[in-house]
């Protein structure tokens, strides 16, 4: 369901009683925690008990599984997942009383208000980024809010109230949703097509991050990851137009703010800082992957660029132990380690691979991956096989439906097929419960599984640990 944003959108505080139509999701969650801790009160329903409610039970945020118009109650207002269908009997309800509906995104500028929003913005990468800057502020002494597309392993939680001047944003541009905020300053760290069955074309999914980056407050500033073709011609465009931009790469040469000296410690990433001729110290990462550095350095840019000393942003990136579903530990057993993670973009696939292959070690790398979206893999099926092709062992799952109508044409079939190992490392396992015997078949001692999606593949990576403990 797309909902319209209103002109104006009042503060969480003047919304009255708020009801949250799924609740349950890493959005919505993180918004209605943010209102709560204002005093706010707040209700919400879901058709899921789902992890992101238990830290709303604490703050005893009364919550409903399954969608009824009596959940509704006195609420003034509804903030409505885009999940939600048109004839979902709460949002009906509300609609023929007369009450105020809410798109997520407006709900989470309600938020907002009162603080300087830093967004952080790009196709891949951004719940991470998210992550590491809040983590870095924290650990500078900023006590920013936060709302995050995941659960930050530091906090537990996925949004907090912080009584700081900021609100650290994941900024999503999935659905438009980055065009809603005030932004003060902002972070792209890529632009590459996705969400098509929302913007069209790829131009159309360019523009919008025009749009958003040209919306930003006068006196903010502009960080781009210049490594990504389309986050530099962002770059460019600003600092042509006038704008404060700050450019950090890992490869190219010519950025404000570089990474060099990668090295693999553990099973992190250590790095040095350069900013023009001056070398600003060391960053250790607790995760891998070279894709994690320049998020690591955007975040640290901003940092920087607020006013905030290296030595404690530092410090609180090489304290990030992570996020839910980015390259999440899940368990060992057997000698066989297995990590779940949420890339389902042929960018996010490579580079979750590449750091499961840091991971691994002399041992082998098996992926199993869920396409998500029938749009999407109807377009990049033969990018997703060519990605999964860096593996060692790939299974792929059928199609992850979601919001859209199911395609008999367009199935996992699609990406298997397109995977260039020889046809014995590459299954399609069309039926879902037969996945985790297919993983455990193949695994051996030194390896590493890796379950990648964006849908209920995560729920498979636990099952694979326990059957691997059973097999002894």
């Amino acid at each position: 369901m797309r909902l319209p944003v209103p002109d104006v959108v009042p503060a969480a505080e003047e919304l009255g009683r708020v009801h949250f139509v799924g609740i349950g999701g890493a959005g919505l969650s993180g918004i209605a925690r943010i209102m709560a801790r204002r005093g706010v009160p707040v209700t919400g329903s879901d058709d899921n008990d789902t992890p992101f409610l238990a830290p709303l039970r604490e703050l005893d945020v009364p919550v409903s599984i399954g969608y009824d118009a009596a959940h509704v109650g006195d609420a003034d207002t509804l903030v409505v997942t885009t999940a939600a269908r048109d004839d979902n009997p709460e949002v009906v309800a509300a609609r023929a009383a007369g009450k105020t509906l809410l798109p997520r995104s407006a709900g989470l500028k309600s938020v907002m208000a009162g603080q300087r929003v830093l967004a952080v913005a790009g196709t891949h990468g951004k719940t991470t980024t998210t992550s590491l800057l809040a983590v870095a502020l924290i650990e500078a002494g900023a006590d920013p809010s936060y709302a995050v597309g995941g659960v930050l392993t530091a906090t537990g939680r996925n949004a907090d109230l912080g009584a700081g001047e900021h609100f650290v944003a994941e900024a999503d541009e999935s659905d438009g949703a980055f065009l809603v905020y005030d932004t003060h300053a902002a972070i792209v760290l890529n632009v590459e097509a996705d969400h098509l069955d929302i913007w069209g074309t790829e131009e159309a999914y360019a523009l919008a991050f025009d749009e958003f980056v040209d919306g930003i407050d006068l006196d903010g500033f502009l960080v781009c990851v210049v490594d990504d073709p389309g986050a530099a011609r962002i770059a460019a465009r600003q600092r042509e137009a006038g704008r404060r931009v700050v450019t950090v790469a890992v490869d190219a040469g010519t950025a404000d703010l570089q990474a060099r000296d990668l090295r693999k410690v553990g099973n992190g990433t250590t790095f040095t800082v350069v900013r023009g001729t001056e070398t600003l110290g060391e960053v250790a990462l607790r995760i891998p992957g070279r894709h994690y550095v320049a998020d690591a350095l955007a975040a640290l840019a901003m940092g920087l660029e607020l006013g905030h000393e290296f030595a404690a942003l530092a410090r609180g990136l090489g304290s990030f132990v992570g996020t839910g579903r980015r390259m999440e530990a899940k368990g060992e057993a057997g000698g066989v380690r297995v990590y779940d993670s949420y890339a389902h973009h042929p960018s996010e696939i490579r580079g979750d691979i590449e750091a499961g292959r840091s991971l691994a070690g002399a041992g082998r790398l098996i992926v199993a991956f869920q396409p998500h979206l029938v749009s999407r893999t109807r377009i990049f099926a033969a990018e997703m096989g060519e990605a999964l092709g860096a593996a060692d062992e790939v299974v792929v799952l059928d199609v992850y439906v979601a919001r859209e109508e199911p395609d008999p044409d367009v199935t996992g079939a699609l990406v298997a097929d397109a995977v260039p190992l020889p046809a014995e490392r590459v299954r399609y396992v069309a039926d879902r419960t037969a996945v985790v015997e297919a993983l455990v078949s193949v695994a051996r001692p030194g390896d590493v599984v890796l379950t990648l999606g964006a849908g209920d593949i995560t729920a498979l990576a636990p099952q694979v640990v326990a059957a691997l403990e059973a097999r002894g």
